[in-house]
């Protein structure tokens, strides 16, 4: 009979927590929509190790040129897709297909509706938290293709994302690589500044590294054979 009280009333402590841990983060995701997030994991795990530039800007004041450079290079499905890469999981999932390949089975190429989930509201890491970030970021993920739509998952993820050690967001690369503001990028910089992805502490953008030298000529043919997609042009093509 006690051992019965006692479950019973931590099923509902439990189920107390998981509706506030509900209602807390889909009242976060909703103030995200209109407001820069304050702070990230990522940016405060970097912060003691690297230092944190950032600098957030308005979506009027991120260069044309990078937001194509971002979907070119790193996922150009995005204005097609719900927030997930299904054929692209599919694949990773398959034994044969995957059998040459680098990527961990399952591990398919993160969408940027899922990089901008990661970054702003999980953390990054390996092991065991991995596979439990996972499941959150598909949470988080749809959350932000509901609520925010893909212009500001564009918009947020070039503020947030990680360009450099201890630099977040494209102001503050644009800045620290070429002295400008990031309304003021070319292609070419752009292009530059998005190679360094996914690996920003390795693939340097100022000494330009070997990789970076390398992706950036094919991201900029990339954004040519993208640039007239319809599709694309409503999510950026406003401040051209």
């Amino acid at each position: 009979m006690a051992a019965n009280k006692f479950f019973s009333k931590c099923w509902k402590w439990t189920k107390r927590v998981v509706l506030f841990l509900f209602l807390s983060s889909l009242l976060y995701v909703i103030v995200c929509k209109w407001i820069m997030p304050p702070i990230t994991l990522t940016q405060i795990s970097n912060a003691f190790s690297y230092g944190l530039k950032r600098d957030y800007v308005s979506w009027n004041n991120i260069s044309y040129n990078a937001k194509l450079a971002a979907i070119a290079s790193e996922d150009q499905s995005f204005p097609d897709h719900n927030g997930f890469d299904w054929d692209a999981i599919q694949k990773s999932l398959h034994p044969k297909k995957n059998k040459k390949s680098r990527i961990p089975l399952g591990g398919a190429a993160s969408t940027i509706s899922q990089q901008t989930a990661k970054n702003v509201f999980l953390w990054q890491g390996s092991g065991f938290t991995k596979y439990l970030r996972k499941g959150l970021e598909f949470y988080f993920t749809f959350l932000i293709e509901k609520i925010w739509g893909k212009q500001r998952i564009l918009d947020v993820y070039l503020n947030t994302i990680e360009m450099g050690p201890g630099i977040f967001g494209i102001e503050a690369a644009a800045q620290q690589y070429f002295h400008k503001p990031a309304k003021n990028l070319s292609r070419a910089e752009a292009a530059m500044i998005i190679a360094c992805l996914p690996n920003p502490k390795k693939f340097t953008v100022v000494p330009i590294s070997g990789r970076v030298a390398w992706r950036y000529p094919q991201i900029l043919q990339q954004m040519r054979n993208i640039e007239d997609d319809e599709d694309i042009q409503k999510i950026i093509g406003n401040n051209r």
